[in-house]
């Protein structure tokens, strides 16, 4: 297993003590657990669940209203080479044809 950084000095000599990570650098103890659900929780996912990755064209699954625009994106339009962000509130970043620049919700897409 790859040891992750300390989250409080980014110390790298971490090492595990049971159930705990420790970095000896500045005392620092954290749950293991707890590593493992935010490196979960930082994961983006498409509507169905799968995982989503820089690079990857997918299909938005409903209309959706673009503040500013006359017209809605329309189901079924594909998006390619997509870039992952977290703004707090997108987690895509797109160019879409007809439209320009994009930030969209994962929730709204499928993976094509």
């Amino acid at each position: 297993m790859d040891m992750p950084k300390c989250p409080k000095c980014g110390g790298e000599y971490v090492y595990e003590d049971g159930a705990l990570l420790v970095c000896p650098e500045c005392a620092y103890e954290w749950s293991a657990a707890e590593e493992a659900a935010k490196a979960e929780a930082a994961l983006v996912k498409d509507s169905n669940g799968n995982v989503l990755q820089d690079g990857d064209t997918v299909v938005i699954i409903k209309d959706l209203k673009v503040k500013g625009a006359s017209s809605a994106l329309k189901q079924g339009t594909k998006v390619k080479n997509i870039r992952l962000i977290d703004d707090g509130v997108h987690n895509i970043d797109c160019n879409i044809p007809g439209f320009g620049a994009m930030s969209l919700k994962s929730e709204f897409v499928k993976k094509a």
